[in-house]
Order: structure tokens, then sequence, then C-alpha cells
């Protein structure tokens, strides 16, 4: 398959007789692949008489690109591209051997998965798929935000490429309007009093078709519809990975108090109506007013105002009866 992806990500039409000279295949073994990959999710055209391409607008990740996009390719960056995964985040979890600022990308998660153990929608090809590893030395409790500040450094890498009249919904969404364009997913291992190892798991919408998006189980939206045109890929993936590891180097030392003011003019609750859910059953209703420095969420309620961390809680628009 990835010698397939190879040859076909130019974008131009490639017989099926060529390219299965090329692979040292037959013409059917041909077909079977490209069938394999459009089931996955891939946009490909196929023309008789002329052969296969990738649909216009359709972008693979390339190295090269990866890096060209960024203003300063750090020295020594591990980045490591994948034609298809259970998701980013558990093969990272999986190499042991998978050091600080190590970066894994996917055109394709078979398992990709969201907060709450809620599936991601991953078809090959659409979307950018993002995991990277960190550590820090001082507990879980030093790790509070994090997922916000996270949230932040992708908000920043969009709006290196597009104009987007985005906003973040607590603790790691990005939206437009009421739909999610962007989720985080943070999985912490280690010692929560000591070092913790971090994989800090990124997915984008980029371009979603509408089977895909009915696919998915609550609102969402992709940058080419909020841009009103396609965004570049490779170029997102290099300023993303430049946004988080400058990031990362500051929430390192000084936590998110560093970002909570930048992360206020982006927040898509604060003045409105929540209602926050702690259990299966239990919510509390009242009005944002917005984060605290350490990242926790403040809703005034009639009896004051309550500050909740991460976790199991969820946040939602709008009052609820309880």
């Amino acid at each position: 398959m990835d010698a397939l992806l190879e040859i076909l990500k130019d974008g131009a039409f490639h017989s099926g007789d060529a390219i299965g000279a090329r692979l040292g295949v037959s013409r059917a073994a041909v077909w079977k692949q490209v069938k394999r990959l459009q089931e996955l999710g891939l946009a490909l055209d196929s023309v008789k008489g002329r052969g296969y391409r990738l649909s216009p607008g359709t972008e693979l990740l390339d190295r090269d690109q990866i890096l060209s996009a960024m203003v300063q390719p750090p020295s020594g960056l591990q980045l490591e591209l994948l034609s298809s995964v259970d998701s980013t985040n558990q093969y990272l979890l999986s190499r042991a051997g998978a050091g600080v600022g190590y970066f894994c990308l996917a055109e394709h998660q078979s398992a990709g998965r969201g907060r709450r153990g809620r599936a991601w929608c991953s078809p090959f090809g659409a979307n950018l798929y993002l995991s990277t590893v960190w550590s820090f030395s001082q507990g879980a409790a030093a790790l509070e935000g994090l997922s916000l500040a996270v949230g932040l450094a992708v908000m920043r890498a969009i709006n290196r490429q597009v104009s987007a009249p985005l906003q973040l919904k607590w603790p790691n969404d990005l939206l437009w309007g009421e739909r999610k364009v962007a989720g985080i997913l943070l999985e912490i291992s280690g010692d929560p009093a000591g070092e913790c190892r971090v994989i800090i798991g990124v997915g984008v919408n980029l371009r979603l078709t509408d089977a895909q998006r009915q696919s998915v189980s609550q609102p969402c939206a992709d940058l080419a519809e909020v841009a009103a045109r396609p965004v570049e890929k490779n170029r997102l993936a290099g300023a993303l990975i430049e946004e988080l590891l400058a990031m990362l180097e500051v929430f390192e030392v000084s936590g998110f108090s560093s970002f909570a003011q930048e992360w206020s003019r982006y927040d898509a609750f604060n003045g409105h109506d929540v209602s926050v859910q702690m259990g299966a059953d239990q919510w509390v209703s009242g009005v944002c007013r917005g984060v605290d420095l350490h990242g926790a969420l403040r809703v005034e309620t009639p009896d004051g105002v309550i500050s909740y961390r991460g976790g199991e809680v969820s946040l939602r628009r709008g009052r609820r009866d309880c």
C-alpha cells in the first residue's frame, strides 16, 4: 500500500498496467489495493483509459514538505509518518523508545479515539492525525491546564494557515460555531507524584465527505468549510509541530498561567449558560465564568462559583434540568 501511495501522491493519472509494472504485481492486484484504500476513505478517481489518481484537493503526508513549512526545523526532530495505524496515541504508548518530542503522524487510524472513550472518525488521507511524547518531572499536578494549552497551540497553528473564526471549548476542543473542528486527547503514565510521560494526541478535520460527517456522533466541521478553500495538510503539520514544541517548553516552566489570558480570548462558553456533567445523571447548571490560572473551569451557580478540573467532567452549552 505504501508503494502505491508513493506513485499516486503526485496527483497525476497512472494506469493500472504502469502501476503494476512498477510494483511487480498484476493489474488485478493493483485494483484490489486501490479498492482497499477507497474503503479506508481515501478519495481516488478511477477513469477508464487513464487509470487512477488522487482526487483533486487530496494531499498525502510528505516529510520534506512538513520540514519546509517550519520557520526553523528543530535539529534532531524525530518525525515518523505512517500510512495506517490503530491510533497514533496507541502507537506511541507502545513504543518504549519514543523519547521526548517524538512526533508520529498517520494518514489513517483504524481505531482513532477521543476523550471519554469516544471514537474519532479517521478516514484515509482526509484529516490530520498527530501524536507526540513529552515528560514532566513534577507529577500529575504539574499537568493542570495542559489540554487547554495544547488547544491554544492548535489554534495558533491553524491561524498561521487561514483566517478562521474558531473558538476553544474547555477542556480540549476547537469549535466553529457549535461544530467540532479539532480535538485533543492526553494519556498519562508514570508516577503521579514524580516523572510522568504524556502522550498528546491531536486530530484536525481537514476535508470530510457528507457520508463521513454523518458517521460522527456529534456535529462536526472541517477547515475546508471554515476557510472556504482546501488547507494544506503538510504546512499545517509543520506549523503544529512548531507550536506544540514552543508551547511545551513554556508550559514545562510556568504551567498554564502563561497561556490563560490568550486562551480566554477564544473561550467559546465564557458568559454563557452551561451545564456540567460529573456522572451519568449528575448535572450542575450555571453561567460560565471562564477558567482560572490553572485551567480549571469556573461556573457561577446559586451556591457560588464552583471550579471544575478535567477528568470525566463534561461541559455543555445551555442549562439542563437537574
